[in-house]
């Protein structure tokens, strides 16, 4: 049975850390609102890395950001938290292939192998914790810009990229927390106990104690 929940670990794990690549290659983090418009004529729509516009003949045209100190805060934060994350998802996938049980990697020393698992399982977390901060945080200010009435910018919605991030950080939580559950069962089924021996000062005393009070079979006569 633990052998099953860290194969699903694993598989959370890397379908997560896929999902992070996916989220970042995708270009709708956020798009231009349609609301309050009764002709759209085109639809602006950007990522971390770029801004693209498409008009209603289906062109569209994508440039990357000129600068990156010229970008917002929240950007740049969620930048650095992604590529975190990917850097955690790579050390708990490998953590994680070399203490599975299962796996013949890295001998065959179980308990050094499931402190490897827990490492793994503790870097799935943090890669999930990267990934929710960072889109959410980007989602928030997309929805604070939304709801400003005095906002003079364009306004923009969630993005479909947004909720393949939200998915990517789901999945590492729930494997990051099933690794450590299942290393968890193996250190308490590793813990024996073991037989209550007496110390050989105590049975020592109680051969001393045994012959004293032994019942003595000679009489008086026989010490003359």
């Amino acid at each position: 049975m633990k052998d099953i929940v860290e194969v699903v670990a694993l598989f959370l794990g890397f379908v997560s850390w896929v999902l992070i690549f996916v989220s970042l290659e995708d270009q709708y983090w956020k798009e231009s609102t349609t609301e309050g418009s009764v002709i759209t004529t085109s639809t602006i729509y950007e990522n971390l890395w770029m801004s693209c516009a498409s008009d209603s003949t289906g062109i569209y045209n994508c440039r990357d950001f000129p600068s990156l100190f010229a970008l917002p805060g929240y950007i740049q934060a969620s930048r650095a938290l992604m590529i975190a994350a990917i850097v955690f998802g790579t050390l708990g996938l490998a953590a994680t292939l070399v203490g599975m049980q299962c796996s013949k990697i890295g001998g065959e020393n179980y308990v050094l192998k499931g402190r490897i698992a827990a490492v793994g399982g503790v870097l799935f977390i943090l890669e999930g914790m990267c990934t929710m901060i960072a889109v959410s945080w980007y989602a928030a200010n997309i929805t604070q810009q939304f709801f400003d009435q005095y906002y003079p910018g364009t306004k923009y919605e969630i993005g479909e990229g947004l909720y393949i991030g939200w998915s990517s950080s789901v999945l590492a939580l729930c494997g990051g927390s099933c690794l450590l559950c299942a290393c968890k069962s193996n250190t308490t089924d590793q813990k024996r106990a073991y037989p209550y021996q007496q110390s050989s000062r105590g049975q020592l005393r109680s051969i001393v104690a045994t012959s004293q009070s032994a019942p003595s079979h000679y009489g008086r006569n026989a010490y003359v």
